[in-house]
């Protein structure tokens, strides 16, 4: 592990245990064991080390859970919609809800009203998830397995759905209760049903 990654994964704990606005560039310091100085040599602030931490987790997160770049002609030429969908949605859950990933999302999550560094990630991350949702319905539209009239607004309605359901069942996970384990492929079903081209 070089002295980026220690640095990231300190502030990581701080920030579970104390909140990321309350995390200093002293108290990373201190908990990786150097000088103040020596955190500024790696990151120029706090939100810097936020915004490194983010790419990190994520990517981490991706090769540990054998997260896939697919091949989207292979995708299209050879799956149905609810199987293409149900494959991207997996993927993106299996990333986001990875323990590290998981940890940083909920501090962000709970912090981004009171942090700005911690709102700028959820923006972000949000944006990624649209503008990757919008691009694949441009090319199931193309390949006629979808029937929509206003792709990037069913883009974002789809991508905030995911979203919204996944955080629902961590939610459940967080307190210890079961509750519908089909909720994504219903969501899924409704969304073929509505949607999907008549010609599929």
């Amino acid at each position: 592990m070089d002295r980026k990654e220690e640095i990231i994964y300190a502030t990581l704990e701080l920030a579970s245990e104390y909140g990321l606005r309350a995390v200093s560039m002293q108290q990373i310091a201190d908990k990786v064991g150097i000088r103040k100085a020596s955190v500024y040599n790696h990151f120029k602030s706090r939100e810097e080390i936020v915004e490194a931490m983010y790419e990190f987790l994520r990517q981490k997160s991706s090769e540990a859970n054998g997260v896939q770049d697919f091949d989207m002609e292979e995708l299209l030429n050879n799956y149905s919609l609810k199987q293409i969908l149900m494959m991207v949605v997996g993927n993106y859950q299996k990333m986001s809800t990875a323990p590290e990933m998981y940890m940083f999302y909920k501090i962000t999550m709970s912090e981004r009203s009171l942090d700005k560094s911690a709102a700028e990630i959820m923006v972000t991350e949000t944006k990624k998830m649209i503008q990757a949702t919008t691009m694949l319905f441009y090319a199931l539209q193309a390949k006629r397995l979808v029937n929509i009239k206003n792709l990037e607004a069913a883009a974002m309605s789809f991508a905030m759905g995911i979203h919204s359901i996944i955080d629902y069942e961590c939610d459940i996970k967080q307190i210890g209760q079961t509750d519908d384990k089909n909720l994504l492929e219903k969501y899924i079903d409704e969304f073929c049903y509505m949607y999907g081209s008549k010609e599929e």
